[in-house]
């Protein structure tokens, strides 16, 4: 294995390609399902033998789709996985090169376009066969009989004038004329597909608009790779799919002139080098992407900001220093809260703790001076809006933290991690109750992804009647309080807009005014 990536480097510089194989999975024997572009791509869109969508030629002449005026392509009934992963809300672009057909009865049907195949958007060329810089390479042999067949059209009418223009015998002039007509017309069907095939078939377009006939091949890579990295940027915070179809290595082979001449071995080398450098932007791009989530990046916990009581929405990092007084470096495995922030700030500062009122907080200062070695929240709850949806249990002079969730939002997509369609995730009506409730271990499982049950958990209903105790014990300490987020209170209102100037044509900028003046 390590000779083969060897040689290959060998022959073009690809570091870029040889970390994505070092850092990934190589599959020694994979197979693309036949060798020509448009059978192949048809497999690898559906995931079945193209001969299963009459996407396999029983003649060796039309191997591939060769002209945008042709009828054929991939038919609209077959499902790609563009299909199947838009019903899980994913946005999938198609950057690049299509080769599976256009239109079907009219100009601009447009029934094979890769949007009529769930694609929310397309930009790049649909053929493959634009020759501008070299001879087309499929169809030599009948590229030659066509003009074989012209030269002998041609001879034909010489043969027809020649005895009209001699006077040796009548040849009408309505023949001569028929017959030029349609040798004319032969040559100009044929020719108007091969002699014209760049302006015909390099069409560069975008969605259903053609923004370039003829596509301007110098500047293609260019221009897909910046359509790839916007359509990155564009989806970088919710599900997307982005099949980046290379228009290399193949040919006329094409490069960017900054290319030309880049590798030792000619235009194949100078085009696998580009490859290997867009490669590298568009990796550079996802790399960028904080992860799946909303926001930023969770590692290992699931969820976000406004998704109930996932470990993603509420762990927070927390560190206190004193120097002097709290020793560095120490590091607390206990459950410690927000809430605590107030009575331990109450503590340190001598002020008078007040009695009327039940205060969620602890005073967490013997526990991170090291003179207590647990914390006094055995129990925390987590709340979405008003609604309990997780309890979280840290049992005494024990390192196992129960979590119990009786409600879960619902992601979507379905298997996602997030509520991408909504942005926050509802607290009540369209989420999950469980019962029995999930219960995890996060000591164990920080990623809470292996549910707990009473045949992998023997104190699985224990661990249940202590929360759900605790939760009762809580609930008995809630008292009424106004809601600042009703109706009324969330309404805008004039009277209390604040305003620089006079409302309402607010504004104002103020900051030369206090401008330190120079020495």
């Amino acid at each position: 294995l390590e000779t083969h990536l060897l040689n290959f480097s060998s022959i073009c510089s690809t570091p870029i390609i040889d970390r994505l194989a070092s850092e990934g999975v190589m599959l020694m024997q994979h197979l693309a399902a036949a060798s020509m572009c448009t059978p192949s791509r048809a497999a690898f869109l559906t995931g079945w033998y193209p001969i299963r969508s009459g996407m396999g030629s029983p003649y060796n002449l039309n191997c591939a789709l060769m002209w945008l005026g042709g009828s054929g392509g991939l038919p609209t009934n077959e499902t790609t996985f563009a299909e199947l992963l838009q019903h899980c809300g994913y946005h999938m672009g198609l950057i690049g090169k299509w080769h599976l057909g256009l239109s079907c009865a009219s100009r601009n049907d447009h029934c094979y376009h890769p949007l009529n195949h769930v694609f929310h958007y397309f930009y790049g060329i649909l053929l493959s066969d634009c020759q501008g810089s070299g001879k087309p390479e499929l169809h030599r042999w009948l590229r030659i009989k066509l003009w074989i067949s012209t030269a002998l059209t041609g001879l034909v009418l010489l043969l027809l004038l020649i005895p009209k223009l001699a006077c040796w015998f009548l040849v009408p002039w309505k023949v001569i004329f028929f017959s030029t007509l349609l040798a004319f017309l032969f040559f100009s069907f044929w020719y108007s597909s091969y002699g014209f095939s760049q302006r015909w078939n390099c069409i560069l377009m975008r969605n259903h608009e053609i923004i370039q006939q003829p596509m301007k091949e110098e500047k293609v890579a260019s221009l897909l790779l910046k359509e790839a990295l916007a359509f990155i940027e564009r989806y970088k915070r919710e599900p997307f799919l982005l099949f980046f179809s290379f228009l290399h290595v193949h040919t006329p082979l094409i490069s960017k002139e900054k290319f030309v001449g880049h590798s030792k071995y000619g235009r194949y080398g100078d085009n696998v080098e580009e490859m290997d450098w867009m490669v590298g932007k568009i990796l550079d791009a996802l790399d960028r992407i904080p992860g799946t989530q909303l926001g930023s990046w969770n590692g290992v916990y699931k969820g976000g900001k406004g998704m109930g009581g996932w470990e993603g929405g509420i762990s927070v990092p927390g560190i206190f220093r004193w120097p002097m007084v709290l020793e560095a470096g120490r590091v607390i495995s206990e459950s410690t809260s927000l809430m605590n922030i107030y009575p331990t700030l109450s503590y340190i500062g001598g002020g008078i703790f007040p009695q009327d009122r039940v205060t969620d907080g602890q005073n967490i200062m013997p526990l991170l001076e090291g003179r207590a070695s647990h914390s006094h929240h055995e129990f925390l709850f987590h709340y979405c809006g008003v609604y309990l949806h997780t309890v979280r249990w840290h049992q005494k002079d024990c390192a196992t933290v129960w979590k119990v969730h009786y409600v879960t939002p619902k992601f979507y997509p379905e298997g996602t991690g997030a509520c991408y369609g909504s942005g926050i995730c509802s607290c009540s009506g369209d989420v999950m109750y469980h019962d029995p409730p999930l219960l995890f271990d996060i000591s164990r499982d920080p990623s809470e992804v292996i549910p707990l049950n009473p045949d992998n958990e023997p104190l699985f209903d224990s661990v249940i009647k202590k929360m759900e105790a605790a939760i009762k014990e809580h609930h008995g300490t809630l008292t009424p309080a106004p809601q600042q987020f009703s109706v009324f209170s969330m309404i805008w209102k004039p009277w209390l807009q604040p305003c620089c100037g006079t409302f309402p044509f607010c504004g104002c900028d103020k900051e030369d005014d206090i401008l330190p003046t120079a020495p």
